[in-house]
């Protein structure tokens, strides 16, 4: 019996290159509340949930934070990433590789740590239409990567087992959600992570960007 594979993918550094305006504009919102972290700090937390982020925080800088004051931030992160949307592009080889899987009539899905309120930015730069594409988000789940909630809504959506899944990430985050829900998780070199940092979470395979993977898609069972 042949077991058909589907495409679970993040978006932010993966299909979409927007990890750094991500970046900027959590330093933005962090800087106008006057709490004060370096930017590779920022970066290293990047496609976790917001709720990690700010547990992160805590522990970083030794702040105590509300839940008004966390409400707060994402409010000013969902703004400054807003002005910055106009820099927002698919990374190279991203349309190339969903319209391959699209023809070849492998089921692919998106799977998000961002809320729709940011991810809408990034699906219209892609041309990805969530009405059309099943598209999870971090309004549509209890807990996000780490935790492996978004991907098994997103295999759940296309109706496929999720060990069937190959399931394609630029995080170290993206890697274990993968691991712990069973999906074969594959890297991609473009959200800033370096390759030995995937391996060790857990990605069995590493490429550059969409388009070095387009490149090696039977590598991972892409076919018909």
């Amino acid at each position: 019996m042949r077991i058909e594979t589907c495409f679970l993918f993040d978006l932010d550094g993966t299909l979409v290159d927007s990890v750094y305006q991500h970046v900027l504009a959590w330093n933005q919102a962090l800087d106008a509340e006057g709490i004060s972290l370096s930017v590779w700090r920022i970066h290293r937390k990047i496609g976790m949930s917001g709720g990690l982020f700010t547990n992160q925080l805590l522990r970083e800088t030794g702040r105590e934070i509300s839940d008004a004051h966390v409400a707060k931030l994402g409010r000013l992160h969902a703004e400054a990433y807003g002005r910055l949307s106009g820099q927002i592009r698919p990374l190279p080889g991203a349309k190339a590789l969903l319209d391959t899987l699209t023809a070849a009539g492998i089921p692919w899905a998106i799977a998000t740590s961002g809320r729709m309120e940011t991810a809408r930015v990034n699906l219209d730069a892609l041309g990805v239409d969530p009405d059309r594409v099943p598209v999870v988000t971090r309004d549509m789940v209890k807990y996000a990567k780490p935790d492996p909630d978004l991907f098994l809504a997103a295999a759940d959506r296309l109706g496929k087992p999720i060990e069937t899944a190959v399931i394609v990430g630029d995080s170290i985050w993206d890697m274990l959600a993968a691991r712990r829900c069973r999906g074969l998780g594959v890297g991609l070199l473009s959200g800033g992570y370096g390759t030995e940092e995937l391996e060790r979470s857990g990605a069995i395979r590493v490429y550059e960007d969409p388009a070095d993977l387009l490149d090696h898609l039977d590598e991972v069972g892409g076919r018909r």
